[in-house]
């Protein structure tokens, strides 16, 4: 079954916006810091101040709640909650690190909220002492039963608590009216604060409060429309509960000095008409939001293992009956959850608790904020009160409260989502779903494409954007393996094949061929693009190829292809390279006459670069520096060499050879060969190169049989020769 999917005839049993998203939204944000927290931050803060705490906390709540809403109408919404979105928006590195950090502390909040309605009920009725591990047990075992019953049972128990806390409400304002005290106002209205607590220790203690807005959003997969009500409910929550905190902060101001309310935690009771109700609503705040946490976290862990992140969680996947209720994910929340009441002390847990869900709240401002600032055009929510800057705004407020409230806690809690998402990048595991990297990385390129455009073309700039000629790479993997080595780290390779023929009857062999391509640069785990074109005839095909391949100032300047053995192929060679020549590219032939070897291993000796002036002798120095800078060539020596025909001016060359040497920074050897014959001094000193380089000119019409057998002269003996004619527009001394 597909993650969040309906069953049949389960659409008319979905909650809508009121009772799937505003109900369990509200009863997690009323909880008890309301009831017993409150007064002591009034007390301390003064009506100004408290006033200020509500507004602030609510702010970042708020913002991040139109992140929510943006998200969550622009995908269809399936089970899952937070965790859903933020994994199809940032990946499934993000998403299974928040998976798992917003699913245990969820399990943990359960038992938070068990043991605070434990203490909360002994401190009440008579018990013995230390048995709040046992009446925290049965409780924890009510709500699983509420929970594993279904969900429609527990959102009909949480209307209910609601009544009960609308009522406890009501109570509350009934008794402030006859006791309001303008004087007790008065001095109220300003702060009290020490060196043991000042205005960031009450924001951090009332914080937690409104921490609630993802419980509406956890019961994504139960809700009927989720994309109109998770917006409509969790902004209606956060709306009703800043007027309630506010209401009820400035009560307190009026009708309790603030020693009361420093040292009555349950002045709220004492206030109220009727103080049981005040009983029965902190009764009801914590059950409610154990009851909220317990639906929500098996529903985070069911959507995450359906994704398959973890192949060992799968079986929590699983769901039941006709609603597709998570009874074995409820059944390993119940574990954990009871796991910590047996611990006993949640004082440890409770900063990690707030932490992760900081953490979430964050990574979902941040996820939107990417989606906006990229520009995708998938992204198109219908919820349009949601920007760029509020998203933004939202999750570096969220990373400001982590620190302000636990710099420690938020410090370990942000290195342990790091890990997860390195431990889960590093298994390379592939989403299936879309997320917004690749749209990312494609608004990068964009901008700095446009940017490149508008910069000045410096030689100093210059880098090898190389095509390589390969046809079917695997028949010539040399020519891939070369290209790679010139191209690799420094600038780009594309791998050119030309398939010969009329265009109607070779497409689909052109996109299996570039299917083929992108196989073998795969395998061969180069960092090439592919390029397969289709045209009349192989120098046609070159040619539309070298013009079209590219954008903008990342075009090819570089033409690597291989010399022909047969002389009979000459004819589309001159072709090609007068072609190439006339578009001011650098050509780069491979001569090789063993090319049966392993390609990725070079045969052992120096690089050896034969001078005969600029015009060609700077690219080819520089090849061979780039050569050196792969693991397979480190270490190698690169000799600059050149045949001089008079033993008097040997010294004067080798002086001019190490002053290239010197302006180029390039490590090299200059060394200065006294010859009448070219051809002889190159085979006698190079024949134990590795390679050697050898510069030459693309030959005028009618003379390139001549120029193939001097090439073939200068080569002969020579193993592995790069012949190399320069356009420019690189030079050493930049």
């Amino acid at each position: 079954m597909s993650n969040g999917a309906r069953s049949p005839g389960a659409s008319d049993a979905r909650f809508g916006t009121f009772g799937g998203v505003f109900t369990p939204c509200t009863l997690t944000i009323l909880g008890v810091i309301m009831y017993l927290r409150l007064g002591h931050i009034v007390g301390r803060s003064g009506i100004l101040w408290a006033t200020g705490i509500i507004l602030a906390s609510t702010t970042i709540t708020f913002l991040t709640s139109l992140s929510l809403s943006a998200i969550s109408t622009n995908t269809r919404v399936r089970g899952g909650g937070a965790y859903y979105l933020i994994s199809r928006s940032l990946g499934v590195e993000f998403g299974g690190a928040i998976g798992i950090v917003f699913y245990l502390a969820q399990a943990a909040s359960v038992a938070m909220y068990v043991i605070g309605f434990a203490e909360a009920l002994m401190a009440t009725f008579p018990f013995p002492p230390g048995s709040a591990i046992y009446v925290g047990t049965v409780v924890n075992g009510a709500v699983f039963a509420c929970v594993y019953v279904g969900a429609g049972w527990t959102i009909r128990v949480q209307y209910g608590i609601l009544a009960i806390l609308g009522l406890s409400l009501v109570s509350f304002f009934a008794g402030v009216l006859p006791s309001v005290d303008l004087g007790v106002a008065h001095e109220n209205f300003l702060s009290r604060f020490d060196s043991s607590e000042d205005l960031y220790a009450m924001f951090a203690l009332f914080f937690p409060a409104v921490t609630g807005i993802m419980a509406g959003a956890n019961m994504s997969g139960d809700l009927r429309d989720p994309a109109r009500s998770i917006p409509a409910g969790t902004l209606a929550a956060i709306g009703v509960t800043l007027v309630v905190y506010i209401a009820m902060a400035v009560a307190l101001g009026c009708v309790r000095p603030a020693d009361s309310l420093l040292a009555d935690t349950m002045v709220v009771r004492d206030i109220a008409l009727f103080p049981g109700l005040i009983t029965a609503g902190v009764f009801a705040a914590t059950l409610s939001s154990a009851l909220g946490s317990m639906m929500g976290a098996p529903r985070i862990l069911q959507a995450f293992a359906r994704d398959n992140v973890f192949r060992s969680l799968r079986v929590f996947g699983r769901g039941s009956g006709t609603r597709n209720e998570p009874r074995t994910a409820i059944i390993l929340t119940w574990a954990i959850s009871e796991a910590c009441i047996l611990g006993g002390d949640l004082d440890t847990v409770a900063p990690v608790i707030t932490m992760s869900f900081m953490l979430t709240y964050g990574t979902l401002n941040l996820a939107t904020f990417y989606e906006a600032v990229t520009r995708n055009p998938s992204y198109r929510p219908r919820f349009a009160y949601c920007h760029w800057s509020t998203s933004l705004a939202g999750a570096l407020g969220c990373v400001a409260v982590m620190f302000l409230i636990a710099p420690l806690w938020a410090s370990v809690s942000i290195a342990s989502m790091a890990a997860i998402h390195w431990y889960i990048k590093s298994r390379e595991l592939t989403a299936r779903w879309g997320d917004l990297h690749s749209g990312l990385l494609f608004e990068r390129v964009r901008r700095n494409l446009l940017k490149l455009e508008e910069e000045e073309n410096h030689p100093k700039n210059w880098r090898p954007v190389v095509i390589a000629l390969s046809g079917e790479a695997w028949s010539r993997l040399y020519l891939a393996v070369y290209g790679h080595w010139f191209a690799g780290g420094t600038g780009v390779l594309s791998l050119g094949q030309v398939i010969e023929g009329e265009m109607d009857n070779r497409l689909e062999r052109r996109v299996n061929q570039e299917k083929i391509l992108r196989d073998f640069i795969r395998e061969e785990e180069l960092l090439a693009f592919p390029a397969v074109v289709v045209a009349p005839n192989l120098a046609e095909g070159i040619a539309s190829l070298v013009q079209c391949h590219g954008i903008g100032l990342v075009r090819p300047n570089t033409v690597l292809l291989g010399w022909p053995q047969d002389p009979d192929r000459l004819t589309p060679l001159w072709s090609t390279l007068n072609t190439l020549a006339q578009l001011h590219l650098n050509i780069v032939c491979l001569h090789f006459r063993d090319d049966t070897s392993d390609a990725w291993v070079p045969p052992s000796g120096p690089i050896d670069v034969w001078w005969r002036g600029h015009e060609n002798g700077e690219l080819m120095l520089l090849l061979a520096y780039l050569l050196t800078r792969n693991d397979e060539w480190r270490g190698r020596s690169i000799r600059l060499l050149r045949v001089i025909q008079n033993r008097a001016g040997e010294s004067e060359v080798t002086s001019h050879l190490n002053g290239l040497i010197r302006a180029a920074r390039i490590r090299a050897t200059a060394l200065v060969t006294v010859a009448d014959d070219v051809s002889d001094a190159i085979t006698t000193v190079s024949q134990d190169a590795a390679l050697v380089f050898l510069g030459f000119q693309v030959p005028d019409k009618g003379e390139e049989l001549d120029f193939y057998r001097r090439m073939e002269l200068l080569t002969h003996g020579l193993a592995r020769v790069v012949l190399v004619d320069s356009a420019g527009g690189m030079a050493l001394e930049s």
